[in-house]
């Protein structure tokens, strides 16, 4: 197993991150917040640090995000109130079981959201009477990981208009692609403001984080559908109380 220290942490600066985020105790707000920090911030791909072939290395840097590792480091800062929280939290979104190995990277996204699930970070957002449909794709884009055929349960795109009135600050949107051996192209969280709904993403077209209208985003792209999940609360004691460890989340 690779070593679990992470590479790139800045302590200093996710502290100074939870700082201003001390007064936020929903997880939507703090996801929102957190979510708000990093926009403009450089669209880096393949972020990082491990392969087949090449030792695994936890990474928690702030400098530069694809589509998932910017879900999941503001997804870790809202479950935190320390650095060490944070590395903690971030290890146990990233690698299925928490443990620092390649090959238990959660790759696919549908992978991702089921780790997630089983370790109660996340749920599957409620959509009504929306119906959901099966998409089977037989997953095989990783070199190193064997092909799989996966069942996914998404709501067509066509729907779209009924999803949005119940989408929530802080959701996990993910787009199901439309090629046959992968599940999803892309990921990003739900703002809802004013203006309307939004969505906050890695863009690689863009070469940033980007907040742009989700209309927007579902005019310029294709897709079989989406999934959405939601971040689960956290237990948060009285003003002034310890908070508690990652570890016991």
């Amino acid at each position: 197993m690779a070593s679990a220290r992470p590479y790139g942490l800045n302590h200093r600066r996710v502290n100074q991150l939870l700082f201003k985020a001390k007064s936020l105790p929903a997880v939507s707000g703090r996801v929102s917040f957190f979510a708000g920090e990093f926009i403009g911030r450089r669209y880096q791909q393949n972020p990082l640090i491990g392969s087949f072939d090449k030792a695994e290395v936890f990474t928690a840097a702030l400098d530069g995000f694809d589509c998932v590792t910017y879900i999941e480091t503001v997804l870790a800062l809202a479950r935190s109130f320390t650095a060490e929280q944070f590395a903690g939290n971030l290890r146990q979104i990233r690698y299925d079981g928490g443990r620092v190995e390649w090959k238990r990277r959660n790759h696919y996204m549908t992978s991702w959201i089921r780790s997630n699930i089983r370790a109660g970070l996340i749920a599957r957002a409620p959509l009504g009477d929306v119906p959901i449909v099966t998409r089977r794709r037989t997953l095989g884009v990783l070199r190193g990981i064997p092909a799989r055929t996966a069942l996914i349960r998404c709501a067509p795109k066509s729907f779209i208009r009924r999803i949005e009135p119940l989408l929530r600050t802080g959701d996990i949107i993910c787009f199901v692609s439309t090629r046959s051996d992968l599940d999803v192209f892309h990921a990003g969280l739900i703002e809802r403001g004013e203006a309307g709904t939004a969505l906050r993403h890695a863009s690689r077209s863009q070469g940033a984080v980007v907040e742009q209208p989700l209309k927007d985003f579902l005019r310029s792209n294709r897709m079989s559908g989406v999934i959405v999940v939601r971040p689960k609360e956290i237990g948060v004691r009285a003003a002034g109380a310890d908070r508690p460890a990652a570890a016991a989340i």
